[in-house]
């Protein structure tokens, strides 16, 4: 189930129309006092969020879905109509899996949806756990530990910590980590990839010395 705020009638039809050509089903909402009303209900594969949308911005709505461990590893895909680099930043900082500005052709919206989705499949199906130091990375259960506490991460916390847990030892530049991780071209911001470390630092409380920065190049767990 997918589900799409947009306060844009004619674009929730032509979404859902095509979603469902697809053999996908959705839900549109066009308020966030709606969606998260549903929310409490049950919770969906993956979001399509608007930005600019009454009562709240989308912005506000990614962030509360991040802080929420129940629903902190549900992909969301940000539909803007802002197109700026800093309109992406904000939205890839705040935890957006990916973002399509507007006007959006719907087969590159579908091909977008499937790639996410994808990939959130692809690491849930792994059934190993890993480990570095006091760290340990359920990546079937999706779920982080330091020592005994567990530490709730986004999808894109947890797949930049996955990456570097895999290849410890490994220098990953931040040109690196944004292709890796986030499927976008170095192009856009690098900053991206220092916001992320530095809140998996902070989530990870005296666990964040284990992700070290190379300085000039990148950042290592060794």
């Amino acid at each position: 189930m997918i589900y799409l705020l947009e306060d844009d009638e004619s674009i929730q039809k032509l979404i859902n129309y095509s979603l469902q050509s697809q053999n996908m089903k959705s839900k549109s909402f066009g308020r966030p006092s709606a969606f998260w009303k549903e929310m409490k209900k049950s919770q969906p594969d993956l979001v399509l969020l608007d930005i600019m949308l009454p009562e709240e911005d989308g912005i506000s709505v990614l962030k509360k879905l991040r802080a929420d461990s129940k629903t902190s590893c549900i992909p969301v895909i940000m539909l803007t109509a802002k197109d700026t680099e800093f309109d992406v930043v904000l939205g890839l900082d705040a935890g957006a899996d990916d973002y399509v500005t507007k006007p959006f052709g719907m087969m590159n919206l579908i091909s977008r949806i499937k790639a996410v989705l994808r990939r959130y499949e692809k690491t849930n199906q792994k059934s190993k756990i890993l480990q570095a130091g006091d760290l340990k990375i359920d990546i079937n259960k999706h779920t982080v530990f330091y020592k005994d506490n567990q530490i709730f991460l986004t999808v894109k916390e947890f797949d930049l910590l996955l990456l570097l847990v895999e290849n410890r030892g490994q220098v990953f530049t931040r040109e690196q980590l944004l292709d890796s991780v986030w499927k976008i071209d170095a192009s856009v911001e690098s900053r991206t990839v220092d916001v992320h470390v530095r809140t998996l630092r902070q989530k990870l409380g005296e666990g964040g010395d284990i992700i070290e920065t190379v300085r000039g190049v990148g950042y290592i767990i060794n």
